[in-house]
């Protein structure tokens, strides 16, 4: 298993049906929209069964705990994330890292400002430093999924791109954290600030996308 992979939560079953997988996704919704209202504290599967319409007895057939809710829906949340930084990452040729580093953040600030619970839990750390892998720290995984995905598509060599995109991560982190500190839609100095800072890093690390010997230059084209 590559290593970005992260461990799945602990379901006691994954839906088989059609009608099952739906009231699996009705429970991860309430408890998305039980954390915006309440946190994490106070979230009780008693309160997220009554919420997602469904006895308490159905909630516990695939979770243990509201641990393993919350564990579900930051995984479901990571997915989003990462395939909705796929799709704004479509190919090396158009690529450059002011365009990758906005793509990345853009769709960060949009979750924390649209999926219910996300920003509570975001991936994970309030809860657990190692809710989504128990072997590595939350940030840890994402950095991983980003590495390999960019890795991927813009060419870069895998075994490089790790450690300058773990940085980027932790340092994106701890800058959103203070933006959305000081203002609940997230401090946009802040934000600017974070993306000039981690579009200077990147490019310092692995060059212009655009113009290094891997991809041609839109003018030669």
């Amino acid at each position: 298993m590559p290593e970005s992979h992260t461990e799945q939560a602990p379901l006691r079953r994954r839906p088989v049906q059609e009608r099952s997988a739906r009231r699996l996704e009705r429970m991860l919704d309430a408890a998305g929209d039980l954390l915006s209202e309440h946190g994490y504290e106070a979230l009780t599967t008693t309160a997220i069964a009554k919420r997602a319409g469904v006895a308490v007895g159905s909630l516990y057939q695939f979770f243990p705990d509201k641990r393993a809710v919350v564990q579900e829906l930051t995984q479901r949340n990571l997915e989003h994330f990462m395939a909705e930084v796929s799709k704004r990452t479509p190919g090396r040729e158009r690529q450059h890292w002011w365009d990758v580093v906005d793509a990345m953040l853009d769709i960060y600030l949009r979750m924390h400002r649209e999926i219910p619970g996300f920003a509570r839990v975001h991936f994970g750390d309030v809860v657990d430093r190692r809710l989504l892998d128990e072997r590595r720290d939350n940030n840890r995984v994402v950095a991983d999924s980003l590495a390999e995905l960019l890795s991927d598509k813009l060419d870069l060599v895998p075994g490089e791109t790790t450690l300058p995109i773990t940085v980027a991560v932790e340092t994106a982190d701890a800058l959103l954290n203070l933006a959305f500190a000081r203002d609940p839609h997230g401090d946009q100095s802040i934000v600017d600030e974070t993306k000039s800072l981690l579009k200077g890093y990147l490019a310092s690390r692995f060059g212009d996308t655009r113009t290094s010997p891997h991809f041609p230059s839109p003018v030669d084209n």
